[in-house]
């Protein structure tokens, strides 16, 4: 899937995120309700939209990121996003924010509206903000979800001959 998402999707993308908020924060767990991290928040919406999440992470420590010294979230999201500038980020898009010059992105959003998101972080449950200009400077990386596409039209049935119908 290359195509990035449509405005509808962006727009069901942004109504997923919502149905998230509450849910408290639970460091690497993505149950709707009950916990995540961000993350999880992110793995919940893939799985959401496209029947399934992309990948299954491996177990991660708080400092994962410092401990690894890798882009290790920005890897993962290469994988299954569609990468974009950030400043051309729009509402259901994805931001990886990097907490200091030189280190590797360690947390993600979803836009919800110009300088709004939703994201979990330690201490506080899923919840939609604006993006205060302290975090604007982190954002390292954005992506978009890519294109979901239509299920197929089922198979239209031969109509029954009157022999056939019961």
């Amino acid at each position: 899937m290359t195509e990035a998402a449509s405005a509808e999707t962006r727009a069901r993308i942004v109504a997923l995120a919502r149905t998230w908020l509450g849910t408290p924060y639970h460091h690497q767990a993505s149950v709707r309700g009950a916990g995540c991290d961000c993350l999880g928040l992110l793995r919940g919406v893939y799985a959401a939209l496209y029947g399934a999440e992309p990948e299954v992470p491996p177990p991660y420590s708080p400092s994962w990121a410092e401990d690894r010294g890798r882009e290790t979230l920005r890897e993962a999201a290469a994988r299954h996003l569609v990468a974009l500038a950030p400043d051309a980020a729009e509402p259901g898009d994805v931001l990886l924010f990097r907490w200091r010059d030189r280190l590797p992105a360690k947390h993600c959003a979803i836009v919800t509206g110009p300088a709004h998101m939703i994201h979990a972080y330690d201490g506080h449950a899923v919840l939609e903000t604006w993006i205060p200009p302290a975090w604007s400077r982190r954002i390292a990386y954005a992506f978009r979800f890519p294109a979901i596409r239509p299920d197929p039209a089922p198979a239209s049935s031969p109509t029954p001959s009157p022999e056939t119908a019961s």
